[in-house]
């Protein structure tokens, strides 16, 4: 429910910006940055797997032959304790092709070798060390995995010439659509196009989705008969572990956000309108709580937490419904300590605008405090809430990461970065290592990051109004 609040607010947020032709003129210079669109496309694909994962239900058990038939009462319908999310339904072949344990990328036997019984040249049976061959991995391929490079070679291509053509069809609609509304001929549209000359960098989100497409088709190819990143320890695919911890860190950033900026603005504003004792005890509260060392006071509330949830096994139905509540918990710890530094940011700015001739001479006239706030006061801060929303995202994922490293994040039954990270730690250990868990999670983890601090500084140099002026 956190999730599609949060979807719907960002569209009555779009509505509302499309009133403001300040608001409008800002988001346009967001999007004439083409790092700016570049990453916000990146961050569109994530979100749409975070969605995608977001949907849950729970299948149908099938009743068993003999049981609902004609005359007989009609049975009850029973559902799978296991619940699946829309991502796992698309993911369907990742999630039940398990192995034995590791396996490197796009291999055909095991990771480490194994007595296994192979028969000789009499045709007997005998004891053998060997890497034994996966059960799922390459099967296709049955005895001959010599083509194994061959057959890698062959879909990527395939795939490339896939993504190639529907990265063509796309730009050439956005062309035709963009010389229909400026009445030009085609050509004279690309022209504009990647000569950045339009209104919009259509350049940087054509490159994005070709590097989208280019790097996804093949993998999405390769990952009918292989596994592209490897197995881990339990035989599960690390290319469906790291599409499903992507819910994961977009939930930490973004429902985090829904906790903390009530406060932040309320308060805030609050402090710097009212002045005197509130703002001396605001001021009180939130250097008291700045003091404490974030990283004790997230590990003290998570342990209390998990005391209350162990104690009350019977509020959860499934394990999914006990995951899904210690992460909200920790939405909710996260949130309810991170909400200082913008609290102070909003203050020093009431602060200065309450002096401003206009708000005086509207005090002057009588209007209510609550209505100078809300007409006057907020639509100024919003330049400085939409900058901090952006950039505190990232530091989120990264905070999600280091606590379940250190055992205190979400739950261990959930994938996530963090606990990718952490089973990853004793298996660079093993001999030979096992490297691609852990090259999994921080290259989708780096490239969340990445593209969320480029747009945030898209955001803040739009918004930033002495940035802004300057440019």
């Amino acid at each position: 429910m956190l999730i599609w609040l949060l979807l719907f607010g960002a569209i009555a947020l779009a509505v509302l910006s499309a009133r403001n032709p300040l608001l409008v003129a800002a988001w346009w210079r967001v999007g004439r940055s083409r790092a700016g669109m570049a990453s916000a496309t990146l961050l569109i694909a994530f979100v749409v797997v975070g969605l995608l994962d977001s949907i849950h239900y729970r299948p149908r058990l099938e009743h068993p032959v003999g049981q609902g038939a004609a005359g007989s009462e009609e049975q009850p319908a029973a559902y799978a304790v296991e619940v699946l999310s829309l991502l796992d339904g698309i993911l369907s072949s990742l999630r039940t092709r398990n192995e034995k344990t590791y396996s490197e990328p796009l291999a055909t036997r095991a990771h480490a070798k194994e007595s296994i019984e192979v028969r000789d040249a009499n045709g007997q049976l005998r004891q053998s060390r060997d890497y034994p061959r996966l059960k799922y991995g390459g099967a296709h391929l049955g005895a001959d995995e010599a083509q194994r490079h061959a057959d890698i070679g062959e879909r990527v291509l395939r795939a490339t010439g896939i993504a190639l053509l529907a990265w063509w069809a796309l730009a050439a609609t956005v062309a035709a659509v963009l010389a229909r509304r400026a009445g030009c001929v085609q050509c004279e549209a690309w022209r504009r196009i990647w000569r950045n000359e339009s209104d919009f960098a259509w350049n940087a989100v054509l490159v994005a989705v070709a590097g989208l497409l280019l790097l996804g088709a093949p993998v999405a190819l390769l990952a009918v008969d292989y596994h592209v990143f490897g197995t881990d320890k339990v035989g599960q695919d690390v290319l469906y572990q790291v599409l499903k911890s992507v819910r994961t860190a977009l939930v930490i950033g973004l429902v985090t956000t829904l906790v903390m900026l009530p406060l932040s603005i309320l308060l805030g504003v609050i402090a710097g309108y009212f002045r005197g004792w509130v703002d001396d005890l605001i001021q009180y509260l939130y250097t008291t709580l700045s003091s404490i060392p974030g990283v004790l006071l997230i590990a003290a509330a998570v342990l209390m937490m998990q005391v209350v949830i162990d104690t009350h096994p019977q509020w959860f139905a499934t394990a999914a419904e006990r995951a899904d509540l210690r992460l909200v918990a920790l939405c909710f710890i996260l949130g309810v300590t991170s909400w200082t530094g913008l609290c102070r940011l909003l203050r020093g700015e009431t602060l200065k605008l309450r002096e401003l001739e206009y708000i005086q001479a509207a005090q002057a006239f009588g209007v209510p405090d609550l209505r100078i706030i809300a007409r006057h006061i907020l639509p100024n801060l919003m330049h400085i809430v939409i900058i901090a929303l952006v950039m505190d995202f990232s530091s989120l994922v990264l905070a999600e990461a280091v606590l379940s490293y250190v055992g205190i994040g979400v739950d261990p039954t959930m994938i996530s970065f963090g606990t990718m990270i952490n089973n990853a730690r004793l298996e660079l250990a093993r001999e030979p290592v096992v490297w691609w868990s852990l090259a999994a999670a921080f290259v989708f983890m780096f490239t969340l990051v990445l593209a969320a601090n480029l747009l945030a500084d898209a955001v803040r140099d739009a918004f930033d109004p002495r940035l802004a002026g300057s440019a």
